[in-house]
C-alpha cells in the first residue's frame, strides 16, 4: 500500500500567509491548517523594533513581497537611521538596484559593525518546522506555494510584465489546474527566489489558486460546470475575476483591490459575464488588464457569479455567492494550490490521484 501523499500548500498574501497540511488519508476538514500574519507584516514588526531601538538596519536574504516590510524600511530611512542590505534582499524594495541605492541603502552583503539583521523571504521554513514540531507534526518533503509576482524586466513596467504572464499562462493551457509549475519564467524574480529557498517546490499564482480553490465549493462547482461561472478572488491587494466553465478558462482581468468599489466591480463583472469586456475596460480603470482567450465572446454568458478572498466583504452589498471550500474561506488558496498540484503530479507519475474537486455526478 502506497504511503499517504502529503502536500504543504502555502498561500503568501500581503495580510495572512494561509497554511494547508495536505494528506490524501485525512478529510480536507481534519487537515492541519493555520492561517498566520504574512511574512511582509512579520518582517515589518522586526524591522520596527529596530526603529524604535534607534539600531542601524541590515537585511539579508531574499527579495519578498512588498507592502508593509518596504513601508518600514522607508519609515526606518525617514528617521534617519542607516539601512544596508544584501543585493538580493534589496530587490525587495525595487528589481532596479540603482534606484535602491539612490533610496539611502548601503549595498552590501556583510553587515555593517552595530547593524541589526532581518531576514527576507516569503517563506520562514525555520519558525514553520519549529511551530508543527511542537505538535509532534513534520514538515513533508513536497510544498506547493503561491505568490503573487508583477515580474520585471527594465525595458518595461510592472504592469506591462504582470498582463504578459497572465497571457502566457493563458496560452499555455486554459484549464486551471494545469497552471501549477516547478519551473517559473526567468523575469518572475519573486517566484524564482522562492525557488530558491525552496527547492523542488511547486508554484502558483495567487489568483488562478483562489479560483481553483472555490470551485471545490459544490455550489460553485455546480454552477461552473452547467452554464459557468465568474469567480472573483478580492484579496488584500489584488482582485482577479475569471470566468469559467468547468474549470476551462475563458476570460480573466485583475484590478487593485484599493481602486476596487462595488460599482466598479459590479461594471467589470457584468462585462466579463456577458461576453464583451475588453482589456482597455479594465487598463482605464487603473487595474492590470483583461485576459480572453478567443473562445471568450461565443461562450457567454456566465451567469452564476462567485467571490472569495479576505476582501470579499467590500462587495457583499452585491450579492454574489460566497464561495467556502470545506467550510473554510481564508485557506481557498491553499486547496486550489492542493488541486493543481496533484494534477501536475499525476502528469509527472502517470499515477491517479485524489481530487478535492467535488464528486461530479
Amino acid at each position: 500500500m502506497k504511503p499517504p501523499i502529503r502536500i504543504l500548500a502555502l498561500d503568501a498574501g500581503a495580510g495572512t500567509q494561509d497554511i494547508v497540511l495536505y494528506e490524501s488519508d485525512r478529510e480536507p476538514e481534519n487537515c492541519i491548517k493555520l492561517v498566520l500574519p504574512s511574512q511582509t507584516q512579520v518582517v515589518a514588526a522586526r524591522i520596527r523594533r529596530i526603529t524604535s531601538r534607534r539600531s542601524p538596519l541590515h537585511l539579508a536574504g531574499f527579495l519578498m513581497g512588498g507592502g508593509a516590510s518596504s513601508e518600514a524600511i522607508r519609515a526606518h530611512l525617514a528617521a534617519g537611521l542607516p539601512v544596508s542590505a544584501q543585493p538580493d534582499a534589496a530587490r525587495t524594495l525595487h528589481n532596479d538596484l540603482d534606484r535602491v541605492q539612490r533610496m539611502g541603502i548601503d549595498l552590501t552583503e556583510l553587515p555593517p559593525l552595530g547593524a541589526e539583521v532581518v531576514w527576507l523571504g516569503d517563506v520562514d521554513i525555520p519558525a514553520l518546522t519549529q511551530a508543527l514540531r511542537a505538535f509532534e507534526v513534520e514538515l513533508p518533503a513536497l510544498w506547493a506555494i503561491a505568490v503573487q509576482d508583477h515580474g520585471y524586466d527594465p525595458s518595461t513596467d510592472a504592469h506591462e510584465h504582470r498582463y504578459r504572464f497572465l497571457a502566457e499562462l493563458l496560452e499555455q493551457a486554459d484549464d486551471l489546474r494545469a497552471l501549477a509549475f516547478r519551473t517559473p519564467p526567468a523575469y518572475l524574480l519573486r517566484m524564482q527566489a522562492v525557488r530558491r529557498q525552496v527547492p523542488g517546490c511547486v508554484l502558483m499564482d495567487t489568483g488562478p489558486a483562489a479560483v481553483l480553490g472555490a470551485l471545490c465549493d459544490p455550489v460553485v462547482w455546480r454552477a461552473a460546470r452547467s452554464d459557468g461561472a465568474v469567480v472573483v478572488n478580492v484579496g488584500n491587494m489584488h482582485t482577479f475575476g475569471v470566468a469559467i466553465r468547468g474549470t476551462r478558462i475563458y476570460g480573466l482581468f485583475e484590478h487593485h483591490t484599493g481602486g476596487v468599489t462595488p460599482a466598479v466591480l459590479a461594471d467589470l463583472v457584468s462585462a466579463l459575464q456577458s461576453g464583451r469586456l475588453t482589456h482597455p475596460d479594465v487598463v482605464r480603470l487603473g487595474g492590470h488588464g483583461a485576459v480572453l482567450t478567443p473562445a471568450y465572446a461565443a461562450a457567454a454568458p456566465f451567469p452564476f457569479v462567485a467571490i472569495t478572498g479576505p476582501n470579499r466583504s467590500l462587495v457583499r452589498p452585491l450579492g454574489w455567492y460566497e464561495a467556502a471550500p470545506f467550510g473554510d474561506m481564508m485557506v481557498t488558496g491553499c486547496y486550489g494550490l492542493i488541486e493543481a498540484t496533484l494534477r501536475l503530479l499525476e502528469r509527472e507519475t502517470g499515477d491517479q490521484l485524489p481530487s478535492l474537486l467535488p464528486v461530479e455526478g
